[in-house]
């Protein structure tokens, strides 16, 4: 009879973490927080560093004495083998000081035991055949994904290491232009204002329905990828790919996107989309169109083309058309959900996510329709998790030349001018930027200065 391999483990190093802790009360210090419960192989010692986090929780002194007390409170002592078991155990550990090597080994361990199990999840998904393939394939990866990120024990990192990181960051911001590894608008205003969007940060960019947040992103995709060669992963939930080509073809070439619609195009016109196609084939942006995306579907999709293709930014048109993987009646808890996977899809890449989003109705109920946080705030935690909270306000669409004169006698009727305003900025100030748009080539354009590629 062939024996039944066992999964990876090694005893005497989980009983020299035991011993460790029973021969030296500060020896729990520096393994509670390298080891957990589950990741010892054998139940008796399980139990035993349980009892030793246990009396640690309560801050009791972490002894022999106390051990044994704990373990039999809960009726395991005598099962675990007595006080006889401990003594064995601390005769075989004479000193602490391989602690922590001992811990991160049994954690090792464990780890090999949990790809071992998610080998068997991942096989089920293959034997119980249904029939979403993606979906299947997204679960799969997510399984792959918690585990390596419970393989990641984090702890405090001194000023030290951190200062060493931001030197070495100070060097990429002196070699790119002073932006710290940040991924630039192609706006200067708004650039100067945010530094370009930071890395693992959750922006949102909020405004009502038609005021041009898509067109604004796309903007910022285009400059980032065609400008920059920053690697770009679009979502869009409401438009198609083929929507959103036209869109990209219009901001670039300045012809009319009805025009491009129907192809009513001169000569000029044509020359003009041409080279437009020419620039944004060698784009680095690649676009999903799927309706109605799952959270976990987005993440799982977002980390292959990571692997594949290092994405620089992420851009997400919008989040009220998202779902959850598992189904909650509750819209404004879903929507939390929502947020939390897309700040934490931010922090997993190391890149900014622009996370594009509607606005509550009450913005419509202020006669200057001028948007404030609190109008994000039935949308769940994004308010709360956003890192920038951008909004676009357009004056010229509430108020007509007559009635802006009368109540701004002072002031020029701000035609087609988009209000960025920067309502939340978690690392720098706020305050407002006027971007240009030509709305009939979708195109947006630094105010201060002399746009050219209006509508032709």
């Amino acid at each position: 009879m062939v024996a039944e391999k066992l999964p990876p483990h090694d005893i005497a190093a989980e009983e020299a973490v035991i011993g460790s802790l029973l021969v030296d009360s500060d020896a729990i210090y520096r393994v509670a927080s390298l080891l957990r419960p589950q990741d010892f192989f054998r139940e008796r010692n399980r139990w035993a560093y349980e009892a030793c986090l246990a009396l640690f929780d309560r801050s009791e002194a972490v002894n022999p004495v106390g051990v044994a007390h704990e373990l039999a409170r809960g009726d395991r002592l005598e099962e675990l083998g007595g006080a006889a078991y401990l003594s064995q155990i601390i005769a075989g550990t004479p000193t602490s000081v391989h602690a922590e090597h001992y811990a991160r080994l049994v954690h090792r361990l464990a780890i090999f035991r949990r790809l071992i199990q998610a080998g068997g999840q991942i096989a089920a998904l293959g034997f119980e055949g249904g029939p979403d393939v993606s979906a299947a394939l997204n679960q799969a990866e997510d399984v792959l994904y918690r585990l390596r990120e419970d393989g990641r024990p984090r702890d405090f990192a001194s000023l030290r290491d951190v200062l060493s990181r931001y030197l070495e960051d100070a060097g990429l911001r002196e070699e790119a232009g002073g932006r710290l590894g940040a991924i630039p608008t192609g706006f200067v205003d708004l650039d100067r204002q945010l530094g370009g969007l930071q890395r693992s940060d959750m922006v949102v960019l909020a405004a009502s329905t038609g005021l041009g947040k898509t067109s604004l992103a796309l903007n910022i995709a285009r400059n980032a990828a065609v400008e920059h060669k920053a690697h770009v992963a679009l979502f869009s939930l409401e438009m198609s790919a083929l929507e959103l080509a036209y869109r990209f073809l219009g901001s670039e070439s300045g012809v009319d996107i009805q025009r491009l619609r129907l192809s009513r195009l001169s000569e000029r016109q044509r020359e003009a989309v041409d080279d437009a196609l020419d620039r944004l084939a060698q784009a680095p942006i690649w676009i999903d169109d799927t309706p109605a995306l799952q959270e976990a579907e987005m993440r799982a999709k977002a980390k292959r083309l990571h692997n594949e293709a290092r994405i620089d930014l992420v851009i997400v048109d919008y989040l009220q058309l998202m779902h959850t993987t598992r189904r909650i009646d509750n819209r404004v808890q879903e929507m939390t959900e929502v947020s939390h996977a897309v700040k934490a899809l931010a922090r997993e890449l190391n890149a900014p996510v622009l996370a594009l989003s509607q606005l509550s109705r009450a913005v419509q109920q202020r006669p200057d329709h001028r948007p404030v946080l609190s109008d994000l705030r039935e949308s769940g935690s994004i308010e709360q998790d956003a890192d920038v909270v951008m909004f676009i306000h357009r004056p010229d669409k509430h108020i007509d030349e007559a009635t802006w004169e009368k109540l701004h006698p002072n002031e020029f009727y701000p035609k087609n001018i988009a209000q960025v305003m920067i309502a939340k900025h978690r690392n720098g100030p706020t305050g407002q930027v006027d971007l240009v748009f030509f709305e009939r080539s979708t195109k947006f354009g630094n105010a201060a200065v002399d746009i050219p590629g209006g509508p032709r």
